[in-house]
């Protein structure tokens, strides 16, 4: 019974926001987060805000319960020029 209840809670949500820059060798780095944000449409006023000043933004989000290791798959919510490889 505990199973059937469990499986069907929602697990959080969790929205992120990167943003990158070339380092001196022409390598993106981090410069921006991972930076969670408090809703999906908070991540993208933030990664439009930040795109103007770095080479590359990105915004995104996935189910998530950290504590349990549990990870859904990322969904893309805004990408803004160069930007690293989400894993």
């Amino acid at each position: 019974m505990w199973d059937a209840i469990f499986s069907q809670q929602k697990m959080p949500k969790l929205v992120v926001v990167m943003a990158f820059d070339p380092d001196d060798d022409g390598v993106l780095q981090v410069v921006f987060g991972p930076a969670e944000q408090e809703s999906e449409e908070r991540a993208i006023r933030t990664a439009n805000a930040l795109a103007p000043k770095h080479a590359g933004v990105i915004a995104w989000s996935r189910e998530a319960n950290p504590a349990l290791g549990e990870y859904g798959e990322p969904s893309t919510l805004l990408v803004s020029g160069d930007v690293l490889a989400m894993e």
